[in-house]
Parts: C-alpha cells; sequence; structure tokens
C-alpha cells in the first residue's frame, strides 16, 4: 500500500476513505491522529493493528460539535455541557457513559468512552462531512513519539495506512486533556492542553489520577489512552532530571557520555558543545515547550545518540502535560534534584 499525501484541497477524498472503512491521518490542534470511522468495528481494529497498539488501550472519539454527545452517550452530566461551552473545541477529552452503539473496541470493553470535539477547523470540516464520529488515537506506532506534522506522522504510517491530510503544524503539540465525569469528583487522567488549573475555574474539584505521575502497575486497566504503557520515547533510553533549571543543567553536562544526546531549555542549549541538543523553548514559555516537546523526541531517532538527557519543566500549568510526556518517554526514570 502506498500512503498518499493529501492537501487540504482534497479533504472530501480523506472523506472517502474513512466512510468505506479505510485509515486517514488527521490535523488536529494537538497531534497528527490515525482516524477510522468510529462505528466501524473493523475500521478501528485496522487502527490497533497499523499502530501496534495493545488492544486494552482504549480510543476517543471526535465529534464536531457538542450537540453530538447525547448520540453515542447516555446520562450526560451537566459538567459535561459546561466544560463544552467554555473548552470545546478544544484539547479537552471527557470520559462518558457511552451509548449502545460505541463499538467494543473503541472503549476496550468498557463501560465509558472519550469524547472530544477538536480545534483544528479541518479536522472538524473532516468529521461533519463524513457525519460519522472519528476515533484517532495518535498517528505513531505504539510506543514512539506522537507526530505535530504530516510529515513526521509519514515517518510511522507510511505503507500502513491509505493517506494523511495535511493540515499544517499542530498549534498545541501535546495531546488532549482527559477528564472523566464518570466519577466524583471529576478526575484527570491525562494532563494536557487544558491545564489543571483550567479545569479546578468550572469545576468545584478535581482529583488527580495517581497514573499521571507514575506507571501503572500490573493488572491496572486503562481508563483512557496514554495511560499504562510506555509512550513518546525515542529509540535512545531518557533519563528525566528535575529541579531548578541552573542545577539541573550542571548536573547534565557533568554526567554526558561521548554518544549522549541532551534536551533542554534555550537558556541552556550552549551548555553542552560536543553534543546534540534539541531545545524545548525557553524555560518561562510552557506553551513552547508543549509545541516542542514531541519534535524533540523524534530528532534523536535521527541523529547517532545512544542516551538522552532531559531537563524537566515545572509540573504546573501546561507543564503538567509536557513533564507526564517526558516521564513517559523515560519510563519514568527521574532524577529529582528539587
Amino acid at each position: 500500500m502506498k500512503t498518499q499525501y493529501l492537501t487540504p484541497q482534497r479533504q472530501k477524498q480523506a472523506v472517502e476513505i474513512l466512510r468505506r472503512g479505510g485509515l486517514v491521518g488527521i490535523p488536529t490542534e494537538t497531534v497528527y491522529g490515525l482516524g477510522a470511522n468510529g462505528l466501524d468495528p473493523e475500521a478501528v481494529k485496522a487502527i490497533f493493528i497499523a499502530k501496534g497498539r495493545p488492544q486494552d488501550n482504549p480510543l476517543i472519539l471526535h465529534i464536531p460539535s457538542p450537540d453530538w454527545l447525547s448520540r453515542y452517550c447516555k446520562d450526560v452530566p451537566d459538567a459535561a455541557y459546561t466544560l463544552a461551552e467554555r473548552f470545546w473545541p478544544g484539547p479537552l477529552t471527557m470520559i462518558l457513559k457511552r451509548g449502545p452503539m460505541v463499538p467494543d473496541v473503541v472503549t476496550a470493553g468498557m463501560d465509558t468512552v472519550g469524547m472530544r470535539c477538536p480545534k483544528h477547523t479541518l479536522c472538524r470540516k473532516v468529521i461533519g462531512a463524513l457525519d460519522l464520529p472519528v476515533a484517532a488515537p495518535s498517528g505513531n506506532t505504539s510506543g514512539r513519539p506522537s507526530p505535530t506534522t504530516a510529515q513526521a506522522m509519514l515517518e510511522d504510517m507510511d505503507g500502513r495506512i491509505e493517506a494523511i491530510l495535511d493540515g499544517g503544524p499542530c498549534a498545541v503539540g501535546v495531546e488532549s486533556t482527559i477528564i472523566d465525569l464518570t466519577v466524583t469528583p471529576p478526575r484527570l487522567l491525562r494532563p494536557g492542553g487544558v491545564t489543571l488549573e483550567e479545569l479546578e475555574t468550572v469545576l468545584e474539584r478535581v482529583e488527580v489520577d495517581a497514573a499521571v505521575r507514575r506507571l501503572m502497575a500490573p493488572g491496572e486497566k486503562p481508563k483512557a489512552p496514554g495511560m499504562k504503557y510506555r509512550h513518546y520515547a525515542p529509540k535512545a533510553p531518557v533519563t528525566v532530571v528535575k529541579g531548578r533549571p541552573e542545577r539541573t543543567a550542571e548536573y547534565i553536562r557533568e554526567r554526558l557520555g561521548k554518544t549522549s544526546g541532551v534536551i533542554c531549555f534555550d537558556e541552556y542549549g550552549d551548555h553542552f558543545p560536543g553534543h546534540a541538543v534539541e531545545t524545548l523553548g525557553s524555560a518561562a514559555d510552557q506553551a513552547a515547550q508543549a509545541r516542542h516537546i514531541f519534535e524533540a523526541l523524534r530528532s534523536f531517532d535521527h541523529l547517532d545518540v545512544t542516551d538522552i538527557w532531559a531537563q524537566s519543566p515545572a509540573d504546573t500549568g501546561l507543564g503538567l502535560a509536557v513533564t507526564n510526556r517526558l516521564n513517559k518517554a523515560a519510563g519514568f526514570h527521574i532524577i529529582d534534584l528539587s
């Protein structure tokens, strides 16, 4: 199979492929997704095959507007519509009780389903024209860093799917925030483009799931994508160093091997001469860090490095999402100097 590259002007072709059960790479504001008709069990199964994704890792259904929630979910709480009014379209996924038409393969057999209305206009146009929800996990092979451009997705999916629709680089750069609204208080399952602090301005209380800051134990069942398995990882092992930036930079510099790579803030990009360095943006610019984290992790797969050291942002605001991705890429191999 030769994967077709589709410009935005060929979006109708993307819709046609999805309608007949094929797979299409679609742009969102977070990362590129591997899309399929979310109500077609065979099409959804093909996502797992293309990605090499474990079957117990549930998917998210993408819809073009909040009024679609009642089509695919039941007992939708008022909080869902309040959050949708504030954050949709945008990088927020809500876990709700699934309706009977949602296939088991989407939910990993659970009675809940993740729902999201993406902000990317081209993505919503495709879903609206299809008139069906689109199941779309990140468009990488399982465990790899998520793609934030069509070209990055092509690295993993060339020959595995029918087409990739190019909608330009992703504006947010990390996957959506996932909030579980089937429990009281609501629980943050994955940090992302909507911060915990922003959620707390709408919801009276939000509990942070323990899996945000640690690996899930054997036997634990993930309720949302990205909770259980090692994710976002380049080929070389990653070590995350947490603490004040000047101290973490010094710590890393003193321990670099000849073939070590470094992920660091812009201010420290020249502190590691002779080594492959990828910068995230300023230590104070969390939005830039989110946009660049996956690009930085992916870049080392094209370089001759045997290990990677990474400075960790603070885990507040959007930094919680960035540190979550870094920590998972490192398999939670973290050195805490704070």
